[in-house]
């Protein structure tokens, strides 16, 4: 249940099929009919080490993550609405947009993508995203 009258509940979301969080965070937070996912980056949750060194394999990685905590919410990518990409070099968005693109289909959400100093555990990529429970998404 999204809301009681005018006040909307908000309910935590976790996959154990998404990597535990590394800190003091939730994998997800709905609130109402918004679903707001935080920063997935491309660790493998069966062994806990990234799946890869290259942008692409922890692109991937970090898609598939993102995408079990989506259906673990009753969504889809299809219901994703804005989507924020760091980057540790932004000389790998091609290579990232590529794999990115590889998991949606048009309409397309929001999107800002940035070159950041330095993500967490070293990643290449972090990815985050906001959802919505729509009729028509």
């Amino acid at each position: 249940m999204a809301s009681t009258g005018s006040k909307l509940v908000r309910q935590v979301i976790k996959s154990a099929n998404a990597p535990n969080p590394l800190g003091p965070y939730s994998q997800a937070v709905k609130v109402g009919p918004t679903l707001y996912l935080s920063g997935s980056i491309g660790i493998d949750p069966a062994t806990n080490e990234f799946a890869g060194s290259d942008v692409e394999t922890q692109t991937q990685q970090a898609m598939i993550n993102l995408q079990a905590v989506l259906t673990e919410a009753g969504m889809t990518f299809k219901n994703v609405v804005k989507a924020t990409i760091l980057l540790e070099d932004i000389n790998d968005f091609a290579r990232m947009n590529e794999v990115y693109a590889s998991f949606l289909t048009a309409p397309y959400p929001a999107r800002a993508a940035f070159q950041v100093a330095k993500l967490p555990k070293l990643a290449k990529v972090e990815i985050e995203m906001i959802a919505a429970d729509c009729e028509d998404c």
